[in-house]
């Protein structure tokens, strides 16, 4: 028998306004000319003023990178990270169009129990410490250890158990895409119907 609790989160997807400024006036010079009137508009070339890069990650390879760098950047996440002793610790890092990054904080046993993050695809890794993921589908159950530098990617459906087996806390980072909104909670051995196949995998 499955036993199941949605977890709803609110998230605040409201985006900032986007600032327009005016152009600023171009200074005349004596001989009538301009840096601008010399150098041509810099908009007409790529090469000075690119478009074509995307300002956030819409790939999973995207999601990957991005997750490679905050984990890289200690001094982004390491002095927000803080432990609870009755519960996992986390704090959003990071939101954008369809992703956000979360910053979770492991004290030796503290786990996250067999779940599964809805319509929530994403990518994990491990910026301090080692967890143990106890992975669960119809083919059976699996087990690894997460260390820093090694990633975890997941699909929507994908069930799975993270668990602090060691001594010493922890910490990990988390991007969902979409951002999570629910978690369904199982059993120890419970399985949920025509459980999608799980695209995980180490990179």
């Amino acid at each position: 028998m499955r036993m199941t609790r949605i977890r709803k989160r609110n998230r605040d997807r409201n985006k900032l306004a986007r600032r327009s400024t005016a152009p600023a006036a171009v200074r005349g010079w004596s001989d009538g000319l301009s840096d601008v009137s010399i150098a041509g508009d810099p908009l007409a070339f790529p090469h000075l003023a690119r478009t074509d890069l995307p300002r956030h990650p819409t790939t999973v390879a995207g999601h990957a990178r991005l997750i490679r760098e905050i984990a890289a950047d200690r001094a982004r996440w390491e002095p927000l990270v803080r432990y609870d002793a009755l519960t996992r610790w986390y704090a959003r890092l990071e939101t954008g169009p369809g992703y956000e990054v979360w910053l979770l904080s492991w004290l030796p046993g503290q786990s996250s129990g067999f779940h599964d993050h809805g319509e929530s695809s994403g990518v994990m890794t491990v910026v301090q410490g080692e967890l143990i993921e106890r992975s669960l589908t119809h083919a059976g159950e699996g087990a690894r250890t997460l260390r820093p530098g090694g990633q975890r990617v997941f699909s929507s459906g994908y069930l799975h158990e993270v668990v602090n087996g060691t001594l010493e806390p922890a910490v990990s980072i988390h991007l969902y895409t979409p951002g999570l909104t629910e978690m369904n909670q199982y059993g120890g051995t419970a399985l949920p119907e025509q459980h999608p196949q799980a695209q995980a995998g180490t990179h």
